[in-house]
């Protein structure tokens, strides 16, 4: 929960009391975005470093 809290608020520039004031609807929602942009960054970084390992040979 700390992982979504800090890039709520370094990526999305939700203070930490907004956060607190939502409902639990709309928390879930953004911890559901954050997961997949997380993995989709992931996936992606992942690419490119295969790219980059075939252009080395």
């Amino acid at each position: 929960m700390a992982n979504i809290a800090y890039y709520a608020l370094h990526k999305l520039h939700i203070r930490p009391s907004e956060w607190l004031d939502m409902e639990e609807e709309e928390k879930a929602f953004i911890i559901a975005s954050v997961e997949i942009r997380v993995k989709k960054e992931k996936e992606e970084k992942e690419k490119a470093e295969r790219e980059a390992r075939r252009k080395r040979r």
